[in-house]
């Protein structure tokens, strides 16, 4: 992109991406954002009713889209994914590693000390975090590398860069999920094409399936006290929306970013800003 065309947003059209995670609050409404720029988008989810309304909404309103059944813990199941997509779409462009989340089991509270972790829960979140990122880019990455081209964006969080208490291993592994992105980076320019991007968005706090129970009162639906401090050390004083995170997406995975790489980008409401005095 030059100067003289930095007012036309590079088009999206026509690339296609892998979502996995794709039936998730904040992954559906990226898959949606995709959709409406023409791209044409694989749902992949764990649960195949969850991808099916995603991709029927996608569908309905006119994009395309298809619903895959998908365990990212899973290589074969994964290449399987990866051939159903080239038979139906006959490219990859884009893969969005939104797979991942936190688990109760997984999370000290007064009635569950970090002792007493079962091994079960750590192993699942930690697993799902970052080999559920890691073998998506094995799969997906190697078919980008063929093709000498493409973008592969991550989900890390905020809690990668400061762990959050109470998720000792949720932090661990983005935190992992992080430095696997810059790895990656630099290893598929040096080994493979200089024209596939790999970069990672932080989001900070978005109400969850995953986090509701430690920031909201299932009962009231007010604001746990976990939650209002959550509120009162975010600048704009409010958790984040899907939406929030499109635009800072839509720019990662197109040319405008063209030179952006290897890095992690936090859309927090200023979170990671704040010293808290």
């Amino acid at each position: 992109m030059t100067a003289s065309s930095a007012n036309t947003y590079p088009s999206l059209a026509d690339k296609v991406a892998v979502v996995t995670g794709g039936g998730g609050v904040l992954c559906s409404s990226i898959a949606q954002a995709l959709a409406a720029q023409k791209v044409r988008v694989a749902v992949l989810d764990l649960l195949p009713q969850a991808a099916d309304k995603v991709a029927r909404n996608i569908n309905t309103a006119g994009g395309q889209a298809i619903a895959v059944k998908n365990n990212v813990l899973d290589k074969a199941d994964l290449q399987e994914a990866r051939e159903r997509v080239l038979s139906e779409f006959g490219r990859i462009d884009f893969l969005i590693n939104g797979a991942g989340g936190n688990k109760k089991e997984a999370t000290t509270s007064d009635n569950l000390s970090f002792f007493d972790l079962p091994v079960e829960a750590l192993k699942f979140v930690f697993e799902l975090n970052i080999i559920g990122t890691i073998l998506p880019c094995q799969v997906f990455g190697k078919t980008l590398a063929e093709k000498g081209s493409g973008c592969i964006l991550n989900i890390s969080s905020m809690s990668a860069f400061t762990p959050l208490t109470k998720a000792a291993v949720y932090s661990a592994a983005k935190a992992a999920v992080s430095n696997f992105t810059a790895w990656l980076a630099v290893h598929i320019c040096q080994n493979y094409s200089t024209d596939i991007r790999v970069n990672a968005i932080a989001p900070g706090f978005f109400l969850t399936e995953q986090n509701r129970f430690l920031l909201t009162n299932s009962d009231t639906g007010q604001l746990t006290p976990r939650g209002q401090t959550i509120i009162d050390h975010t600048p704009m004083g409010k958790f984040g929306e899907p939406e929030d995170l499109l635009g800072c997406v839509l720019w990662l995975l197109s040319d405008a970013a063209q030179f952006v790489h290897g890095t992690v980008i936090p859309i927090d409401g200023g979170f990671n800003a704040f010293s808290g005095v």
